[in-house]
C-alpha cells in the first residue's frame, strides 16, 4: 500500500491559509518512518524539535508518543503505538496500523535524521512568522489587545525576537571536556587582556581586581542609600565601559568586541540631559552645579566642549522612561542587541521598575519578579547587567552605618538571584551631617576625623558567586560626582 499523497492538512482553528502554508509532508513521513525503525536516532534530533512543530496533526501526535516511549525506556514501534491511537480518528482515516507499516518500510537511511528535523523545524518557524505577522497586522487595523501604536510595536518586536531565539541555544548536558574548553578560553582572554581580567573592565582598577571585571550572564547590584552615588558610581562605570570599546571584525559576519563594550543605560530617576549633565561635568572636570547655574568661564566652556564630543562618540545608549515594566525593558535590551549590539545593561533603579501586569501586589513579591527578570535576560543576551538599589532606612538608625545584606530593601529574591551585591558607603557623608560648633575641642576632634575620608567611598562587597567579598577603597569628587581610583602607598592611579 502506498503513502498516503493528500492528507487533511486543515487545521482545528484555522490561522493561515493552509494550501500556501509552508510545510512538507514528506520530510515528516522520512523522519517518523527512521524514528520507528530506529528508536536511537532520536538523539540526534535537536532538543529544540517537538510535536508542535509537525504541520499534520496526527504526526505531532505520533512524534510526542515516540518521544515518551523512548524516554520512558520503552519500544516505539507501531504495533505497540497503535494500541495508544486506537481512537484517533486521524489514525483510522490514514490507515491506521498499515500506515506506521508503511512509515518503517519507506524509511531513508538513519544518517538523515538530522537533516529531516532540521527542515521540519525550519518550516514551523516559517508558519509561526506567518502567524505572527497576520496577528500583527489585525491588532494594528482594529487597535486590538486595547494597546498603543508604540505598544503593539513592542509586542511585536518581543515576539519576534523570541522566534528568532527559539532553539538557539537548547539546554541539557554538556560533557565536561566542552565546560573545560571555555574555561580554558575565559582564562586564555584573562591572560591576554591588560589586568588580567577574564570580564569587562569597570575602568576602576581596585575594584576590577576584585570582580575580575564584568562577566557575562551575570546580575549585580549596586546598593546604596540616598546620596550616596549610586547613580554616579553607574554612569562612571557607564562611561568607563564605552569610552574602552573596540572591535574586530567577526569571521561568521558583524562584529566581536574585544575592549570596553556597547552601553545600555535605563535611567528611570533621571531624565537623559540630567545623566548627561553629569557626565559632562565628570568628563570636562567642570562641577554640574556650575554649568547649570551658567557660573563659567571661556576656558571652563571650552573644556565642556570638548568633553560633549567626547561623549557624543561613544557607544552609550540612554532610556530615561520612568516606570517601565521588565518587559518593556527586556524587548528593548533585546532590539538594540540584535541592531547594533550590547555588552553591558545597567539600570537605575531596581525599584522603579514594574512587572507591568496593572494588579497591586506585594511590593516584595513584585521586586522578586523583576530580579529574577533580570537575572533571566543577563543569561538570554549573555551580558552583565548592573542594578542599582536603595537601601532601607534602617541602616540610619544604627550607630554603626556601614550597610549590610539584611538592609536590602523590600528585598525578596534580590540577594537570591545576584551573582555579586555591592554596597556604597561614604563615613564622610555621615559626619558631616552633624558638624559640632567651631572653636570647641568636639570641632577639632570631628575635623581630624572627617579630613582623612573626605573624598573616601567604600564599596563593600556583601556577596559574589565567583570570588571573595571584601572592601574597595575609591576616590569621591562631590562636587564632579565622580569616582576614580584611590592612592595608596606604592602607588598612585591618577582619579
Amino acid at each position: 500500500m502506498a503513502l498516503v499523497p493528500q492528507l487533511d492538512l486543515r487545521p482545528a482553528t484555522p490561522v493561515l491559509d493552509v494550501s500556501h502554508a509552508p510545510a512538507n509532508i514528506d520530510a515528516e513521513q522520512a523522519l517518523l518512518g527512521i524514528l520507528l525503525y530506529d528508536n536511537s536516532a532520536l538523539e540526534r534530533l535537536s532538543d529544540a524539535l517537538g510535536p508542535a512543530h509537525f504541520f499534520e496533526p496526527f504526526h505531532g501526535r505520533l512524534f510526542g508518543a515516540i518521544q515518551g516511549h523512548v524516554q520512558r525506556g520503552h519500544l516505539a514501534e507501531p504495533i505497540l503505538l497503535a494500541e495508544q491511537f486506537q481512537r484517533d480518528p486521524a489514525f483510522e482515516e490514514l490507515g491506521g496500523v498499515r500506515y506506521l507499516a508503511d512509515l518503517v518500510d519507506r524509511a531513508p537511511p538513519a544518517a538523515n535524521t538530522f537533516d529531516y528535523g532540521r527542515v521540519i523545524y525550519d518550516l514551523a518557524l516559517r508558519r509561526e512568522l506567518i502567524r505572527i505577522g497576520g496577528h500583527i497586522a489585525a491588532a494594528a487595523q482594529t487597535g486590538g489587545d486595547g494597546l498603543s501604536a508604540r505598544e503593539q510595536i513592542e509586542a511585536a518586536e518581543s515576539q519576534l525576537y523570541t522566534l528568532a531565539e527559539t532553539g538557539g541555544a537548547t539546554g541539557g548536558f554538556v560533557d565536561f571536556s566542552t565546560s573545560v574548553r571555555g574555561a580554558i578560553a575565559m582564562a586564555a582572554e584573562a591572560f591576554q587582556r591588560d589586568g588580567g581580567l577574564s570580564g569587562i573592565s569597570t575602568g576602576l582598577i581596585d575594584l576590577d581586581q576584585k570582580l575580575g571585571g564584568l562577566h557575562k550572564s551575570d546580575l549585580l547590584i549596586l546598593a546604596a542609600r540616598p546620596s550616596m552615588g549610586k547613580s554616579s558610581l553607574a554612569a562612571n562605570i557607564a562611561y568607563n565601559v564605552a569610552k574602552a570599546y573596540a572591535w574586530e571584525p567577526n569571521p561568521e559576519g558583524g562584529r566581536r568586541t574585544v575592549s570596553g563594550g556597547v552601553v545600555a543605560f535605563f535611567a528611570l530617576e533621571m531624565s537623559s540631559d540630567q545623566l548627561a549633565m553629569r557626565l559632562l561635568a565628570e568628563v570636562s572636570e567642570v562641577p554640574s552645579d556650575k554649568i547649570r547655574k551658567g557660573e563659567i568661564t571661556a576656558s571652563d566652556f571650552g573644556r565642556i566642549r570638548d568633553a560633549a564630543t567626547e561623549i557624543s562618540e561613544i557607544p552609550l545608549y540612554i532610556d530615561d522612561t520612568g516606570g517601565i515594566s521588565i518587559g518593556k525593558l527586556a524587548a528593548r535590551a533585546r532590539r538594540l542587541k540584535r541592531t547594533v549590539g550590547l555588552d553591558l545593561l545597567i539600570v537605575d533603579y531596581l525599584q522603579l521598575v514594574t512587572t507591568g501586569d496593572g494588579r497591586p501586589e506585594n511590593r516584595v513579591q513584585e521586586v522578586s519578579q523583576v530580579t529574577q527578570g533580570l537575572k533571566s535576560l543577563a543569561k538570554e543576551l549573555s551580558i552583565p547587567i548592573i542594578a542599582a538599589a536603595q537601601l532601607s532606612r534602617q541602616v540610619e538608625n544604627r550607630e554603626d552605618k556601614k550597610p549590610q545584606l539584611s538592609d536590602l530593601r523590600e528585598s525578596g529574591s534580590i540577594e537570591q538571584d545576584a551573582d555579586v551585591v555591592m554596597f556604597i558607603y561614604r563615613e564622610a557623608y555621615y559626619l558631616s551631617r552633624v558638624p559640632p560648633a567651631e572653636g570647641t575641642a568636639e570641632h577639632l576632634a570631628w575635623q581630624e576625623k572627617l579630613d582623612p575620608v573626605r573624598n573616601l567611598a567604600q564599596i563593600i562587597i556583601g556577596k559574589q558567586r565567583h570570588g571573595p567579598i571584601g572592601t574597595v577603597n575609591l576616590s569621591f569628587n562631590e562636587d564632579l560626582t565622580k569616582f576614580g581610583n584611590w592612592a595608596r602607598e606604592g602607588r598612585f592611579e591618577p582619579r
